[in-house]
C-alpha cells in the first residue's frame, strides 16, 4: 500500500546550500540567450573561479586530443549529441543504449558507470555526461513512484534502469563514482530512463539553477537529442519551474497557451486532483480573457496605464498584458521618449486683441487628478469626499494651518470610509477644489503635515494692443504627461504583481492550472526507412494468470528483426525481449505468437502482419509470486477520493481505517503541514457510524 506521499519531494527548490558562481565562467556565459522568458531555475548557484579556470585547461587539452580523450573519452559536438552515433541507434531502447555505452570510457573499477564529453566550439569547454545502470534486484527502490505518478504503475518492473546525468560543475573534474552520483541532488540534468524505454526527466538546472557554461534551453536540448536517438518510447516530467516564487506553468500557461517544455513536445499526461484536459483547457482561456481592468491590485491598475502609454496598444487582456511584460524584459529604454498619441489640434483664426495670454498654473484641479488616479471609489465619491475635507478646512482652519489628524478628525463624521478618507487627504495637495486651493505643508521642526486653505480666482485674459489676426492652435483634450521607461528589474516585479492579482480574481481556475503538473512526450514505435521489421509483442496471459492480475496490462516492448527473418526467429525475440527487460519474464519460455499466420519456419512477410503491427506472446514460466511485478507493487489498493481520483496521482493521501480507502488529504480538510491524524474515517464510513447510534456496554 502506498506511503502518504506529496510530489513536492521532486521539487528542484529542495536542494543544497548555494555555491558561489565564477565570475570569469559567467562572462562566457553571457552569450548564450535564453529562448524562454525565465528559466527554470533552483535555490543554487554554480562553481568557483579557481574550479572552473582548472576546468578551461582540462578542456583544451582534451580537446587537442582529437575525437577521443587523451584518456580515452569519447568526445561529441554540444550542438549534435550523440552525432554520427545516431546513425547506428536503430533497434530497440534497451539495444541501442548498450551500444552507445560501449562507446564510452568506463569508470576504473566499476562496470556500472560510463563517461562521454560534449565540446562545445563557442567557449571551448568539455561538459561531461555521466551514465549509470542501476539493476533492480541489487537496488534499495526497486519500484519506481516516478511512474506510478505518470499513471504507469501498472507497467512492468524493468531489470535496468539507465541515469544519465550532467553533474554540478564542481564535480566536473571528479572521479567517477556511481554511488555518490545517484545520492546528489545538484545535478544540472538527472534524466532515469528504465530499460523498457519509459523514463522520466527528475531535474534540470539551468543557469539560474548552478550552470555556468549550459543554458537551461541547451540542457534540454541534449536530453531531447539523446532520447531521441536511443529510441525511447515515452518521457514525463512533473513541471514545478519556478521563477522569481511564479510558477512557469502558471505564467506561460496563460501568455502564451504553452508551458515552458511544451516547445519539446511534451503534452499533459494527467492532472492532479482529477483535473480533465477540457478543465486545464477551460482554466486556461478564463485567465487568459480576463481583462486587466477587473484586477482589484492598485498597483496593477497603475502600471497598465504606463505599459499603454508606452507600447501604444489597448492590453485589454491579461494574457495581452503579460506578453507585453515577456517581452519588455528584453526590450531596450528608448534614447529619446516615445511618441505619446495627442489629440487632433484645431487651427483658428483669431483677432490678436481676442487672444489670451495663457499662464502656466502652479496648481491643478481635483478633477483632473483624479482621473491619472488609480483607485477603487468612483470619480463622484472622490469629488464628493473632497468637498467635505474643504468645507470642514473652512470651519476650522479660520485662515489658519491644522494638522492633518484634526482634518481627519473632522471630516470623519461625514465621511463614513475611512479608506476613502485617508486617500482623498493624502491626494489633495497643491490642488483647487471649488474656489479654494488645498494647500499641504510639513512642520520644520516635526515633520508633520499641515493643511490650508487659499481663495483661487481664475486668470483674466490680458488683450493685445492691435487687431491684426493671428493663427492659433488650441488642442481638443490635454496630452496625457510623460511616463518613465520600466526597466527589467520593474517588469518582473510587476510580472509577479499581475499573477497574484490573476489568482485572487479567478482563484478555481488558477488552481486547475496549478493541479496539471504531469507532462509527457511520447515517441513510441517508429518504423524506419531501412530493411528491418518492427513490431510491439505483448504477453499474453492463460487464464489462471489473468485472475491474478489486478491492474491493466502494460503497452507491448519493441522488437527488430530483418526483413527474411521466420516466425520461429521472431518468437525467439519476442521471449528474448521480455525475459531481458523484466523481472517478472526471468524465466518465461515463449510457445505461440498472435496476430501473424504461418508455422515456424515461414517467413514473418509472409504471415499477414506488418511493420509496426502488435504481436501477441503466449507462454508459460511468467513468475506470478515475485513483488518485482508492476511498478505500482503487489499489493491491490483502491483511491475513491470526492474529488474524482481513482488513481494515485504523486499528491499527499491517506486511508481510512474502516474501509482502507485512498483520498487526497487536501481534499478531506488536512492542510499540506499539518500531520495524519492518528484515526481518520472518510466521508461514508463517518457516516454509517454516526447513523448507527451509540454504541451500548
Amino acid at each position: 500500500m502506498p506511503s502518504t506521499r506529496a510530489l513536492r519531494r521532486f521539487d528542484p527548490r529542495r536542494s543544497p546550500p548555494p555555491r558561489q558562481s565564477s565570475q570569469a565562467a559567467a562572462a562566457a556565459a553571457k552569450e548564450e540567450e535564453e529562448a524562454s522568458p525565465w528559466l527554470p531555475s533552483s535555490s543554487f548557484t554554480s562553481s568557483s573561479s579557481s574550479s572552473a579556470s582548472a576546468l578551461f585547461k582540462h578542456s583544451a587539452a582534451l580537446s587537442a586530443a582529437g575525437p577521443r580523450g587523451g584518456s580515452g573519452t569519447r568526445v561529441y559536438p554540444l550542438r549534435d549529441f550523440p552525432g554520427g552515433d545516431a546513425a547506428a541507434l536503430g533497434g530497440a531502447f534497451r539495444d541501442n543504449v548498450r551500444w552507445l555505452l560501449k562507446q564510452w570510457s568506463c569508470a576504473p573499477g566499476s562496470g556500472s558507470a560510463w563517461r562521454a564529453l560534449l565540446s562545445d566550439e563557442r567557449t571551448g569547454a568539455l561538459v561531461p555526461i555521466v551514465a549509470v545502470e542501476e539493476l533492480a534486484a541489487a537496488s534499495p527502490s526497486p519500484l519506481c513512484d516516478l511512474c506510478r505518478c505518470a499513471g504507469w504503475s501498472h507497467h512492468w518492473v524493468s531489470k535496468r534502469k539507465y541515469h544519465f546525468i550532467i553533474p554540478a560543475v564542481v564535480d566536473w573534474d571528479q572521479p567517477i563514482r556511481a554511488d555518490a552520483l545517484l545520492g546528489h541532488t545538484d545535478h544540472l540534468l538527472q534524466g532515469l530512463i528504465h530499460s523498457n524505454g519509459f523514463g522520466h526527466l527528475v531535474t534540470l538546472h539551468g543557469r539560474d539553477g548552478g550552470s555556468t557554461f549550459l543554458s537551461g534551453c541547451q540542457i534540454m536540448d541534449i536530453w531531447d537529442q539523446l532520447c531521441a536517438a536511443l529510441r525511447v518510447k515515452a518521457v514525463s516530467v512533473v513541471d514545478l519551474t519556478q521563477k522569481h516564487s511564479v510558477d512557469l506553468r502558471l505564467l506561460l500557461g496563460v501568455a502564451q497557451g504553452k508551458t515552458w517544455f511544451t516547445r519539446w513536445g511534451y503534452c499533459l499526461a494527467k492532472g492532479c486532483f482529477s483535473v480533465s484536459r477540457s478543465t486545464y483547457a477551460a482554466a486556461l482561456e478564463a485567465l487568459a480573457t480576463l481583462p486587466v481592468d477587473c484586477l482589484r491590485s492598485r498597483h496593477v491598475r497603475r502600471v497598465v496605464t504606463i505599459y499603454r502609454r508606452l507600447s501604444n496598444k489597448p492590453l485589454a487582456t491579461v494574457r495581452e498584458f503579460l506578453l507585453c511584460l515577456l517581452d519588455w524584459k528584453h526590450l531596450e529604454a528608448p534614447l529619446s521618449p516615445p511618441p505619446v498619441k495627442t489629440s487632433p489640434r484645431l487651427m483658428f483664426l483669431l483677432p490678436k486683441s481676442c487672444m489670451v495670454k495663457r499662464l502656466r498654473q502652479p496648481y491643478q484641479r481635483f478633477e483632473d487628478v483624479v482621473d491619472l488616479l488609480e483607485c477603487r471609489w468612483s470619480k463622484k465619491r472622490l469629488l464628493s469626499a473632497a468637498e467635505v475635507v474643504v468645507e470642514k478646512l473652512r470651519e476650522h482652519a479660520d485662515g489658519t494651518r491644522i494638522t492633518r489628524q484634526a482634518v481627519r478628525d473632522a471630516a470623519r463624521g461625514a465621511i463614513g470610509d475611512t479608506g476613502l478618507l485617508d486617500f482623498v487627504i493624502k491626494s489633495l495637495n497643491d490642488t483647487v477644489v471649488g474656489n479654494h486651493i488645498v494647500r499641504r505643508v510639513p512642520d520644520p521642526e516635526n515633520r508633520v503635515l499641515h493643511f490650508s486653505l487659499e481663495e483661487y480666482a481664475e486668470p483674466e485674459p490680458q488683450p493685445q494692443a492691435d487687431h491684426e489676426l493671428e493663427p492659433v492652435e488650441v488642442d481638443a483634450e490635454h496630452s496625457p504627461p510623460a511616463v518613465r521607461w520600466p526597466n527589467t528589474a520593474e517588469a518582473e516585479r510587476d510580472l509577479r504583481a499581475v499573477c497574484r492579482a490573476m489568482v485572487e480574481a479567478r482563484s478555481e481556475a488558477a488552481q486547475a492550472v496549478l493541479d496539471c503538473k504531469h507532462w509527457v512526450k511520447w515517441w513510441g514505435l517508429r518504423d524506419e526507412s531501412d530493411d528491418q521489421l518492427r513490431f510491439l509483442v505483448e504477453w499474453r496471459p492463460q487464464p489462471w494468470e489473468a485472475t491474478e492480475l489486478t491492474r491493466p496490462m502494460p503497452p507491448g516492448d519493441i522488437v527488430v528483426v530483418p526483413l527474411h527473418t521466420s516466425i520461429g526467429e521472431l518468437l525467439v525475440e519476442a521471449e528474448h525481449a521480455l525475459r531481458d527487460t523484466y523481472c517478472f519474464f526471468e524465466d518465461f519460455q515463449a510457445e505461440s505468437l498472435d496476430g501473424i499466420a504461418g508455422d515456424k519456419w515461414d517467413p514473418v512477410m509472409l504471415g499477414g502482419a506488418e511493420s509496426g503491427d502488435t504481436i501477441g506472446v503466449h507462454g508459460h514460466g511468467a513468475d506470478m509470486e515475485t513483488g518485482l511485478r508492476c511498478q505500482g507493487g503487489a499489493d491491490a489498493w483502491e483511491v475513491q477520493c470526492v474529488c474524482g481520483a481513482q488513481d494515485d496521482d504523486g499528491e499527499r493521501m491517506v486511508a481510512c481505517d474502516a474501509c482502507n480507502v485512498w483520498h487526497h488529504t487536501r481534499c478531506v480538510g488536512i492542510a499540506d503541514g499539518a500531520p495524519v491524524p492518528p484515526l481518520f474515517l472518510c466521508i461514508s464510513c463517518s457516516g454509517a457510524l454516526m447513523a448507527a447510534g451509540p454504541i451500548s456496554g
